[in-house]
């Protein structure tokens, strides 16, 4: 079954349409890119996704729940991570996990494993007791992603979730994220950067508002991802 599905999504902003008839799936435990420039309508799609506002129409699909039928049983089963933070500084990581879990209905020992779990995987487990403030941007971008596991989601949405870090930074989010699709999650991840895409990576190219490839990465673009992706959206524009 697929974890994600998009049918014929559209959205307008007044005239412009600012998504077209969207249309893909993602697997189970698949690592799906979804690559395109800024214009391109991959926030309208996160906003979409979580329900922030309604598709004009179309059809999601959320680990088998249809999001306009069952938006809450849909919504409980995604985790997101937003291009803008959703910590409070003032508070250590683990008083930011325990509020967001709180919010989910967990406390006492089941929110405190579930936490504590959640950190193991991203490497922070250390940092439990550091405020988030203290947190350099890599550290604190893994600081979301556990955020966004605590109530074990089966479908992970990151919407450009390496921007404003450094190199090694954004290589070790995108170690960390790889790592948690083959362990069974399924990942949308938004980005601009080719090198943010390995081979075997499902990727979907979005340009104004419309889907231009949907495949492997390795099989749309191969070594010559970044001037195929140029090539593909300066003839569309």
């Amino acid at each position: 079954m697929s974890g994600l599905i998009l049918e014929d999504v559209s959205h307008n902003w007044g005239t412009r349409h600012a998504l077209d008839g969207v249309s893909f799936s993602v697997e189970r435990g698949r690592f799906c890119a979804l690559l395109g420039p800024n214009g391109a309508g991959k926030s309208t799609l996160f906003g979409v996704l979580t329900r922030l506002f309604l598709p004009r129409e179309g059809r999601i699909a959320i680990a088998g729940h249809d999001v306009g039928r069952e938006p809450r049983a849909a919504l409980a089963r995604m985790g997101v991570v937003f291009q803008a933070s959703t910590l409070d500084p003032d508070l250590t990581v683990r008083r930011n996990l325990l509020y967001f879990a709180a919010l989910h209905g967990l406390s006492g020992r089941e929110a405190e494993t579930r936490i504590v779990a959640a950190l193991e995987r991203l490497g922070m487990a250390e940092r439990a007791g550091e405020k988030a403030a203290s947190l350099n941007g890599g550290h604190r971008q893994r600081m979301e992603i556990a955020r966004a596991l605590v109530h074990r989601p089966e479908v992970l949405l990151l919407d450009e979730p390496t921007v404003g870090l450094d190199a090694a930074s954004r290589a070790a989010i995108t170690q960390h994220v790889h790592d948690l699709a083959a362990e069974g999650l399924t990942v949308l991840w938004a980005t601009h950067l080719v090198d943010e895409v390995r081979s075997r990576d499902q990727l979907v190219v979005l340009h104004c508002g419309r889907v231009l490839s949907d495949g492997e990465a390795g099989e749309i673009g191969g070594d010559e991802l970044n001037q195929h992706f140029l090539a593909l959206t300066r003839e569309q524009t």
